[in-house]
């Protein structure tokens, strides 16, 4: 069974390709943090869910009604069931001084 890498594994892969790749004459652009979220420098307002008016649910209470109905007439019909006879348990008799004496079961 071929092991799966782990993060420590993963991260100096990771690293190495990333030296490979400045090596190679490659550069990494730093980007203002929170600038990648933005549109042409303004938060895009299509992705928010609060610009829009709050739409209608659907009413369901038929369904819950039903739901209910069924159920309860499942708990009707189901006898209750007859506790069963308890099992008996073992139980330590210990002394004054912590030691077990005896077993007892109850």
């Amino acid at each position: 069974m071929k092991r799966l890498p782990t993060k420590a594994q993963i991260r100096t892969e990771i690293e190495d390709q990333v030296e490979e790749f400045l090596k190679q004459g490659g550069e990494v652009l730093e980007v203002k943090t929170g600038s990648t979220g933005l549109v042409n420098g303004e938060l895009n307002t299509n992705n928010l869910g609060f610009g829009q008016p709050r739409q209608q649910r659907t009413p369901v209470q038929e369904a819950i009604i039903a739901i209910e109905k069924k159920r309860q007439s499942k708990l009707a019909t189901n006898k209750p069931k007859k506790p069963k006879p308890a099992k008996p348990q073992k139980r330590v008799i210990y002394d004054d001084f912590g030691e077990p004496v005896r077993v007892v079961w109850e």
